[in-house]
């Protein structure tokens, strides 16, 4: 039999949709939250524009050591948390796809070979009734539902949002796993500077014991100085091997960091970093606005939100009737003499309209749950976003600190340094004694392992700085800019 839909029955569907939806209501359900923008908070004191640079996506390769760069570029190759981060990139990626293969078209084959005795107490009349028959059946049908309602767009907003999230939190795990190299690397770097100068102290220290015990052989000291003495030297030599296990330590972090054994650690050779004198760091114009987009984990959170507001929408258009158009050909018949005669062919089509009148509440707290996860998300976002305006704020007033107690250690070494050079030339003329060389020679030591420390932790700082303004995150060109200049 031949079928052929009407226009009037179509039409009639799509008025029934447009009128029945009444039936279940989403009345008094909604949400009065909103993401804020950055001038919504007070920054301009702590986050004043200096016409700095935005950190660039090479900005490890700045600190002039190759093989800092290079161990970051193989632990984003090999370390297991960004594999998971990129699992996750393709999960959300196949159920982008999924999602938008659901809302397209349908068709199907279908085909069977039945055999079958029919009873003769039933519906069947003879001469089929009592007989057994062969039943052959092949239909092609098609399948299509209207998104009147905007269910599907929405779906597929909300998985592409997912999707790009899952992009951000790779870029956000990049970020932390290379703002953790570098951090490590620096402190491995400080370690040894501070072994030089420990070695250099146990010098001096071992001559000034040797110096006082002379002095109490030949009756000039008491017993108490050379043991004084043995007291500060046994001290610093405890320091120097505190500091050989700090610097295991150190590597076997870094083995880890780079998604290898600890022995990948202690292949990595002394850290060469440049030791420059730190230029100020100036923030970029317009900081707050532009962080927005330049730090992964806000756009994570924005994406997020997205998701959820996305999810909102279908939650809503599931309050309205579905309407799917469905038609089919193919061949019915008994026995293989007449599957495949015109007489066997079937034919079907017409629209379906599936519409939800009482369930209970199952959609109003379907939907009180979307609106529940929005409210979260915007939460989340904010409070994201006042972490990372409080972070940049943070780290700047960290470096401006460190800028200003570097002076201060700077002019005491440099004090230090002329202190002893004057009591080596008093030496030299017999104005001064090699005790009072040494211990200006200490107070050097000293000085330097202050200015070493203030160094290394400006530099760290620095390192968290680039971090907080995204590190390169947003712009993903290789640049000849200074870090933040």
């Amino acid at each position: 039999m031949k079928t052929q839909i009407k226009p009037k029955v179509l039409l009639l569907s799509i008025v029934v949709a447009a009128i029945l939806p009444g039936c279940a209501s989403f009345k008094g359900i909604g949400s009065d939250h909103h993401i804020a923008s950055p001038g919504t908070y007070q920054s301009a004191q702590a986050l004043p524009d200096e016409h700095g640079n935005w950190p660039a996506a090479d900005w490890a390769s700045h600190y002039g050591d190759a093989q800092l760069p290079a161990l970051i570029a193989e632990a984003l190759k090999n370390n297991p948390t960004l594999e998971q981060a990129r699992a996750r990139v393709a999960a959300a990626a196949a159920v982008s796809d999924g999602t938008r293969a659901a809302s397209g078209p349908k068709v199907n084959l279908d085909a069977s070979i039945t055999r079958q005795q029919y009873t003769s107490n039933a519906l069947v009349p003879p001469p089929v009734a009592s007989s057994w028959q062969t039943e052959n059946k092949a239909v092609l049908s098609a399948s299509y539902e209207l998104d009147v309602w905007g269910k599907h767009k929405a779906a597929e907003s909300a998985a592409v949002s997912r999707l790009m999230l899952a992009e951000a939190e790779k870029e956000k795990v990049k970020l932390t796993l290379s703002t953790a190299i570098a951090r490590a690397y620096n402190e491995l770097a400080r370690l040894y500077w501070q072994r030089d100068l420990a070695g250099d102290d146990i010098a001096q220290r071992q001559q000034l014991r040797q110096l006082s015990i002379a002095r109490a052989r030949s009756g000039l000291d008491t017993e108490v100085e050379p043991q004084n003495a043995n007291r500060v030297l046994a001290g610093s030599q405890a320091s120097l091997a505190a500091l050989d296990g700090q610097i295991l330590d150190v590597r076997y972090q870094l083995g880890a960091l780079l998604g290898a054994g600890p022995d990948r650690g202690l292949q990595i050779t002394r850290p060469q970093l440049a030791e420059d004198a730190a230029p100020r760091d100036r923030l970029p114009d317009n900081l707050p606005a532009d962080l927005v987009a330049r730090r992964p984990d806000i756009t994570v959170a924005r994406w997020r939100v997205d998701a959820t507001t996305q999810d909102i929408k279908v939650a809503k258009a599931e309050f309205y009737p579905d309407i799917n158009l469905g038609a089919a050909i193919g061949l019915d018949a008994f026995g293989f003499g007449r599957f495949l005669d015109a007489s066997s062919r079937t034919i079907s089509a017409g629209p379906a309209l599936h519409l939800p009148i009482f369930d209970s509440g199952a959609l109003r707290a379907q939907l009180k749950g979307r609106y529940a996860d929005f409210d979260q998300a915007v939460a989340a976002y904010n409070q994201t976003l006042v972490g990372a305006l409080s972070d940049v704020a943070t780290q700047i007033a960290r470096v401006r600190s460190t800028d200003a107690q570097l002076l201060d250690a700077q002019a005491a070494s440099d004090a230090a340094q002329r202190n002893w050079q004057l009591a080596a030339s008093q030496y030299k003329a017999g104005l001064n004694t090699q005790q009072n060389l040494l211990q200006a020679r200490v107070t050097v030591i000293a000085t330097q392992q202050t200015l070493a420390n203030l160094r290394m932790a400006r530099r760290d700082q620095q390192i968290g700085l680039a971090a907080a303004l995204g590190g390169g995150f947003g712009n993903p060109q290789p640049s000849q800019q200074p870090l933040i200049n």
